[in-house]
């Protein structure tokens, strides 16, 4: 499927508008994925490597590469992103209230770059709507084969001093869907959002979904889910650790590294649609990222699980983020230029990485740069 969509598919979305684009995208294998003879074709094509299969967050991955949050904002293609082969699918960001984001249009891409800026705003039909979709999709199709994340947003409409109130509040109404809960800080897109990345800011917001997390899971007597940060890449080293140190006090289990970055590398200067106001996502986010996951992990001691995020167009990417100190990797602007063919491409790349380094699990080459510099 990944030729028929970078020959058929891809060039009829290019000269589309970004949005509609991505929008349609999405729609076409929500479609596909909910018609079980379709689903069926699209699951024969994928199939997962039970060598590369990882155990986390109380979870099981059939191996560590899943959809980053932003491409199905509304949860609409939940089927899809198992039938082609992702091992985790993050959806959102959500939002307690429903808001329509930033005017359009708010989407821009560069294929010689393979970039995206985005300033979406968090559109989303709010937790209240999202809580019944959910449900629908639940009872009418069961508990999806791979863990559901949901990355969770503030709404513009909410003061920095109630954000706690916000992101709790969207944990609750939406607690039964999710395996694992992303507390996102660290969008541009969102005025005055990235302040909440202070200490203090950041653990009362923690704090409040955790309250939250404990006590639906006492009353439905389970497990509690698992709360992980998702941080910027513009900010110092310094502040970083002090949120990695904020994360592992008030019991989070991982950090989300990382989100999209403001600022605007020299070589991208020419080109005008990367230019625009907002979020840089794709390649050229890639070693930050990167330096960021090497930093964390070296700064906890490989105690805390890292999610790699940022610039995975290719194995090799993946595999990077992976030895820097990744336990799960994640893409979204890679699906944008390489479609659904990438799952295959990273997954059978890290299979042959494995052999190539006389690795016989995935866990082994978990900071394995590290490692190797000891």
């Amino acid at each position: 499927m990944g030729l028929m969509y970078r020959i058929f598919i891809r060039p009829t979305l290019v000269f589309q508008d970004s949005e509609k684009a991505h929008l349609r995208s999405v729609k076409m294998l929500r479609f596909l994925s909910n018609n079980r003879m379709t689903k069926f074709f699209l699951s024969t094509i994928y199939k997962p490597n039970k060598k590369l299969s990882i155990s986390l967050f109380g979870s099981n991955f059939i191996h560590p590469f899943g959809l980053a949050a932003g491409m199905d904002k509304k949860g609409e293609a939940i089927n899809g992103w198992e039938s082609i082969g992702l091992s985790f699918a993050e959806i959102g960001g959500v939002t307690m209230l429903e808001q329509l984001g930033n005017p359009k249009p708010r989407m821009f891409r560069s294929s010689k770059h393979k970039a995206l800026v985005n300033r979406m705003g968090f559109n989303n039909p709010g937790s209240e709507k999202m809580q019944h979709s959910l449900e629908k999709h639940y009872n009418k199709f069961g508990k999806p084969g791979i863990p559901i994340w949901i990355n969770l947003g503030k709404s513009k409409l909410t003061d920095n001093s109630d954000a706690h109130i916000d992101y709790s509040t969207t944990l609750e109404r939406l607690w039964d869907y999710g395996d694992v809960f992303v507390i996102n800080v660290s969008s541009p897109n969102t005025p005055n959002l990235r302040d909440l990345q202070d200490e203090e800011e950041l653990r009362k917001i923690i704090m409040a979904c955790m309250n939250v997390n404990n006590t639906q899971a006492k009353n439905r007597k389970l497990e509690p889910k698992r709360i992980l940060v998702k941080i910027a890449p513009d900010m110092t080293l310094e502040q970083l650790e002090q949120i990695v140190n904020v994360a592992v006090e008030t019991g989070c289990s991982g950090i989300v590294a990382t989100n999209t970055t403001i600022s605007r590398p020299s070589e991208l200067s020419n080109d005008a649609a990367l230019q625009e106001q907002g979020g840089l996502s794709g390649k050229p986010v890639k070693e930050q990222s990167t330096e960021f996951i090497k930093h964390i992990y070296k700064f906890t001691n490989g105690s805390l699980p890292i999610i790699g995020v940022g610039g995975i167009m290719s194995a090799d990417d993946a595999w990077e983020k992976i030895i820097a100190g990744a336990s799960l990797i994640q893409a979204y602007s890679g699906f944008v230029f390489h479609g659904p063919g990438l799952t295959k491409d990273v997954v059978r790349g890290l299979n042959r990485k494995l052999k190539q380094h006389n690795l016989s699990k995935i866990e082994d080459a978990i900071g394995l740069m590290h490692k190797e510099s000891d």
